[in-house]
């Protein structure tokens, strides 16, 4: 029978991120700070003895050693041993690892003693050039998933999203959410700046520890409450979406209009107000004192009556 590995450890998030470890068949790997162990993750969330992880000719378990922190698969802390899947995401200290199939040639023929050399390489590499504990790519890891798993794991800091055109910040204490912001706009609330976020499916995400500020009013609701409102907007924001312009479309108000202000419910005059100050869709979204999906289900209303059109 071939010794060659079906799955490895893809590390997608932290000190060791881009390493990869074969996973052999009918092997028991401990992960763990002390230097004797099969694969060392230096930091000072993990362990000297953290897990491990024992394969056999067709199924892969991790168990937690009694950790000081945990071991996390999916978000969930597991207690006792817990089957893994391919695609898996497992939280080891400050690294997100990712159970994948090991198709590719290379890792498949790389020794555990090769990949542990270049996990300590890159690891050395990422923190003379970065310096920074938990990073990643939200490709990689989306990030209702990635807020879930810190939640879990109760991480403290600022998470900084990078999309390639806004900056969002996500501010958690002990795993939970008390503020955010997108590009620094205070005006925009921070409940709206998560949802807005969660649509995000590109981009970099960094996590910086000890990083505490002071706001007016903290987000109230739980991290899983605020993820389960943000995904159901998403969904329903995204079908609506196909009867909106886009996002950057000027609007205006016709002259004579086609039927009485009066008709309008209160929110709907609301909206019908942004558009006159401001005359764009996402300043009108932005202004909007509640969701973005409540202020989209207005302007489509304030459409199809003719209150408001696209010039």
């Amino acid at each position: 029978m071939s010794n060659r590995p079906r799955f490895a450890l893809r590390f997608i998030s932290g000190k060791y991120q881009g390493g990869e470890f074969p996973l052999r068949m009918n092997r028991e790997i401990i992960i763990g700070r002390s230097s004797d162990l099969d694969m060392v993750l230096v930091e000072d969330m993990v362990s000297r003895r953290h897990a491990r992880i024992s394969s056999t000719d067709a199924d892969v378990y991790i168990e937690d050693m009694g950790s000081t922190n945990g071991t996390f698969v999916n978000g969930e802390k597991i207690a006792g041993r817990a089957l893994l899947q391919e695609g898996d995401r497992i939280l080891v200290g400050t690294s997100i690892i990712k159970v994948v199939g090991a198709t590719d040639g290379a890792v498949s023929q790389q020794s555990e003693a090769e990949a542990r050399r270049r996990l300590e390489a890159g690891a050395q590499q990422r923190q003379a050039t970065q310096g920074r504990p938990m990073s990643g790519v939200i490709e990689e890891i989306p990030l209702p998933d990635l807020l879930q798993l810190l939640s879990t794991s109760r991480k403290s800091g600022v998470l900084t999203i990078n999309n390639g055109v806004s900056i969002g910040k996500i501010y958690m204490r002990k795993g939970a959410i008390y503020f955010s912001t997108i590009n620094d706009d205070f005006a925009v609330s921070p409940q709206k700046a998560i949802y807005r976020m969660l649509t995000w499916l590109t981009g970099t995400f960094e996590l910086e520890p000890n990083v505490e500020i002071q706001v007016m009013e903290e987000v109230q609701e739980s991290t899983e409450g605020l993820l389960m409102e943000g995904v159901r907007q998403l969904d329903e924001f995204r079908m609506m979406q196909k009867q909106l312009p886009p996002l950057n479309s000027p609007l205006a108000v016709p002259t004579p209009l086609a039927g009485k202000l009066r008709d309008l419910s209160p929110s709907e005059l609301d909206t019908f107000q942004l558009v006159l100050d401001h005359g764009q869709l996402q300043k009108v979204l932005d202004n909007f004192s509640g969701s973005d999906l409540d202020a989209a289900q207005n302007i489509i209303n304030l459409m199809k009556r003719e209150f408001v059109v696209v010039p």
